[in-house]
């Protein structure tokens, strides 16, 4: 028989998570706090998302940031994406961005944007895991940018006629 621990209420909560394998999916069950399990569902109504797939999201940065020191993750207007963690108003696209669209070597990059060179490594060292995700906001910021320079041509162009 297992031992009971007394005084102590948990919530058992179920979670899908990716599997590598065909894109199916599983479950994990995971016993939370009541209060941990209110936050999350607080959370999961505010942002008007599956309890489940937040908790999923959670696990996954978790491991990344584990896997990644001095990676975090930001919300912003444009979603949730990852970050230098000492740096919080830089996302790792950013750098990475930087350092493709200069060809400069780490310690140009770190001069551009006064950062350590130990910091673009982190971001580097992100990239070579994620780049498929990283190369995904770049080209969203570019897209937005181009839209952006577009509409500012015809609004000038309206404003000279």
């Amino acid at each position: 028989m297992r031992p009971r621990a007394y005084g102590r209420v948990d919530t058992l909560v179920h979670v899908v998570h990716s599997v590598v394998v065909a894109g199916a999916r599983r479950y994990l069950s995971a016993r939370v706090s009541p209060r941990t399990l209110q936050r999350l569902e607080r959370r999961a109504e505010r942002l008007h998302r599956a309890r489940s797939a937040l908790v999923e999201q959670y696990v996954e940065e978790a491991l990344r940031m584990e896997e990644h020191p001095g990676i975090v993750f930001v919300e912003g207007p444009a979603g949730r994406r990852a970050a230098l963690g000492s740096k919080r108003g830089l996302d790792i696209w950013q750098i990475i961005s930087t350092l493709k669209a200069d060809r400069s070597s780490v310690a140009a990059t770190a001069k551009i944007l006064v950062l350590d060179e130990a910091e673009v490594r982190i971001a580097i060292e992100y990239y070579t895991d994620y780049s498929d995700e990283i190369d995904a906001w770049i080209r969203a910021n570019d897209e937005e940018y181009e839209r952006h320079e577009a509409a500012s041509r015809r609004q000038e162009e309206l404003t000279r006629s």
